[in-house]
């Protein structure tokens, strides 16, 4: 008997210091923080945030003049001239709107400017170029409009020191500190991009545009006031709500932890230790919104804008400006300054308190110990009945405190700290490899070639769940003129629906013979890369020979499709894409939550294959490769350097190459001529030899007879605005590509 009670209580002792150590485990992981934690504690706040969004305010304070695709219909590609955007202000203010805020920058002047075009067209008579120029600037215009009305421009925060560095003297917004220096803990950057002098000397206000999602690119936090060089600069709202209210500064308090709040317009708004605030985010509002077109075509009902805090942002997918918040997968980002503005009027902000982690901890513990003490006691299942009571006591803590006060408690770590403990075994083994192949299978089944997907369910350690680096091929194709193709459409979605899938079809089955992996599709456009989740050596070669393929099975496609016209007596539109391709490092691996991910792949060097796939567009080519990738397939492949260029975003400059064809083609006369007539062009352009370039454009026969007669064009453009106006001495024949 006392043999008996003694093992009886050796097995609680280690039931309990195993339960411990698993305890001891949890807090660890607490106190380093690591992603998983964060990750799982902000989607917490998001359930919050979709079971009970803030509710809409009637009338709503806040009005977004939106650049949607209407008014792209109706007003012509962006950027607009500058007597356009100043017409739509001084409407905006004749309206009533209380004050008004851009969420667009207008950092190079206007190239519609009279002057501007006269310089750019140097066959203009003398007459006619004399009275371009003595016509007031777009930007005079505009700025004639903002001084007398209450707009506030937009600035963002740039990693560049050199982009804020001219500007130390620029008018700055008051801003009075009570407590120590905010500067330390606030968002920072080293330098601020700006819109020219005389728009920013004309505004009543400047606001930062700037805010950084979290790590799984949701915008759930922003911040009201971030560090430039060490100077403090209000966000966007708070700037106009400084404006709006007519307060000549705003005001920032900090306390032990850093930022407490900032005050602005009478209104005490707590923030975060890092100066950001939680937004608290309404449903998507279409009644937020109002077409610019609207706007400017005076179709607006009058005083639909009086007493609002307008805000001029877009909406157009082609523009680019949209953000993932907790409600919703994309909202543009005006919409987010909107909600946050409207989040400070009804002051219904979240708060997550300083005391937070310390509550969250000990509830863990509570929790914890609680289990450890009556397990052994009240045995599995009925400690497992108190726990799933506790757990929903804690669960429902988290909840009240949040519908009713708004306060973010973080009550899933507890919950599975406890559970933690109470499960402290281990799992049975005996399914696990059948369970991870058939993972695999269901995960790439979708995106690679089925041989692919059985040789990774033999070798799932051939694939990194979690992410790993690896050197890639990255593909991106998008269809040119797509929205042209959609109206023809308009009357037939199921037609359009069907014309999309055949065209996505070939493209696809094209990818994976060549070994690729289909990351996603965006619509009209398809992301694929080489090398991942099985090694390729040859990837950057199979990524042009698929490259290759798709342009040929899009060009039977096309034949096929004018004939179908033809029969049917309707107007035919070739689909024509353009490809971009770049190989380097990437992180690859399953990204997502744990409710949903797919295998895809970030990195630098995916952005540079999407900045190239843009830029075919400007030299008329249909594919264009990365220096890198072309480095590795030029003995193979028929490349021709297109240029030096700087893409947005980056400061180097790099190599790109047109492809047009395959070792056959490497060795063909014309393509060997053609190479040689593009490669002397290049040679004379860059050494500032305009003759000479002229010269060797006008007996460019081969370069045209092989696709490059769009290229020679640009060059031609080129050559003769730099004879008109020489670039500067500094000049390294790098063309910066502003746009994508």
């Amino acid at each position: 008997m006392d043999l008996r009670r003694r093992r009886l209580g050796s097995g609680i002792g280690w039931a309990r210091l195993v339960g411990l150590a698993v305890l001891a485990i949890a807090l660890a992981f607490k106190a380093v923080d690591p992603g998983l934690l964060e990750s799982l504690q902000l989607r917490t706040f998001d359930v919050y945030q979709k079971l009970k969004p803030r509710q809409q305010t009637e009338p709503l304070p806040v009005a977004i003049v939106d650049i949607d695709e209407k008014s792209l219909a109706a007003l012509g590609q962006w950027p607009w001239p500058r007597t356009v955007i100043a017409g739509l202000v001084a409407r905006l203010m004749a309206d009533g709107a209380a004050a008004v805020a851009f969420d667009i920058l207008f950092a190079e002047p206007d190239r519609l400017s009279p002057a501007r075009i006269a310089e750019a067209m140097p066959e203009l008579s003398a007459a006619v170029r004399q009275e371009l120029v003595g016509k007031p600037g777009n930007d005079d215009v505009l700025a004639s409009v903002l001084s007398r009305s209450r707009v506030i421009l937009g600035q963002s925060g740039s990693v560049d020191a050199a982009v804020g560095a001219a500007g130390a003297e620029r008018a700055q917004t008051p801003v009075a500190t009570i407590g120590a220096d905010p500067v330390p803990h606030l968002q920072s950057y080293r330098g601020l991009l700006r819109n020219i002098d005389v728009l920013e000397k004309a505004a009543t206000g400047r606001g930062l545009l700037s805010m950084r999602h979290e790590f799984d690119g949701i915008v759930r936090r922003v911040p009201l006031v971030s560090a430039i060089d060490g100077r403090l600069h209000p966000g966007l709202a708070v700037e106009l709500l400084r404006v709006a209210t007519g307060q000549n500064a705003f005001a920032i308090k900090t306390n032990a932890a850093g930022v407490a709040s900032v005050v602005v317009g009478g209104v005490d708004v707590p923030t975060d230790s890092f100066g950001r605030i939680w937004v608290n985010y309404t449903r998507h509002n279409p009644a937020r919104f109002v077409s610019a077109a609207q706007v400017l075509s005076g179709e607006m009902p009058k005083g639909r804008l009086a007493g609002h805090l307008v805000l001029i942002g877009t909406s157009a997918v082609g523009l680019g400006d949209l953000r993932a918040t907790p409600l919703t997968g994309a909202m543009p980002g005006v919409e987010i300054h909107a909600q946050l503005l409207e989040t400070i009027l009804t002051r219904s902000w979240l708060e997550r308190p300083q005391y937070a982690l310390g509550a969250e901890i000990t509830i863990a513990v509570a929790l914890s110990l609680l289990m450890i003490a009556l397990m052994p006691v009240l045995g599995a299942i009925r400690a497992l009945g108190l726990g799933a009571v506790l757990a929903a006591i804690t669960a429902g803590g988290g909840w009240y405190l949040f519908s009713r006060h708004r306060m973010l408690l973080d009550m899933l770590y507890p919950l599975a700290t406890s559970f933690a403990v109470f499960s402290a075994v281990t799992f049975m083994e005996y399914r696990k490899e059948e369970k991870s192949r058939q993972s695999i299978r269901d995960a790439f089944s979708r995106y690679l070639d089925p041989a692919m997907v059985e040789q990774l369910a033999l070798r799932p350690d051939r694939l990194s769940l979690g992410g790993e680096t690896r050197e890639l091929t990255v593909l991106f194709s998008d269809v040119r003129g797509f929205t042209t193709i959609s109206e023809t459409y308009r009357e037939d979605p199921q037609g359009l629906t069907s014309l999309m899938n055949r065209f996505l079809t070939p493209i696809s089955r094209a990818i994976i013979e060549k070994r690729g992996t289909i990351d996603k599709y965006m619509g009209d456009a398809v992301m694929a890369f080489w090398n991942a989740p099985l090694d390729d050596p040859d990837h950057a070669a199979n990524a042009c020979a698929a490259a290759l393929e798709i342009k040929r099975r899009l060009a039977a496609l096309n034949e096929l499709r004018a004939a179908e016209a033809q029969t049917e007596g309707r107007k035919h539109i070739p689909i024509e894409i353009g490809i971009g391709l770049n190989t380097g490092p990437c992180v690859v691996g399953n990204m997502g939550s744990d409710v949903r991910f797919d295998y895809s792949v970030l990195g630098d060097s995916v952005n540079v294959a999407s900045r190239l796939e843009g830029q075919t567009k400007t030299y008329a080519v249909s594919i264009l490769v990365g220096a890198e990738t072309a480095a590795k397939v030029a003995d193979r492949f028929a490349l021709v350097e297109v240029d030096l260029i700087r893409v947005k975003g980056k400061t180097l400059p790099a190599r790109c190459y047109a492809l047009i064809g395959d070792a056959g083609m490497r060795t063909d006369a014309d393509f060997v001529q053609a190479a040689g007539e593009v490669g002397s062009l290049l040679t004379a352009y860059r050494q500032r030899r305009w003759s000479e370039a002229k010269a060797t454009l006008a007996a460019a026969t081969a370069a045209r007879s092989i696709g490059l007669a769009g290229l020679l064009s640009l060059y031609e453009s080129r050559v003769a605005a730099f004879e008109a106006a020489p670039p500067p001495p500094d000049w390294d024949g790098v063309f910066d590509a502003v746009l994508k």
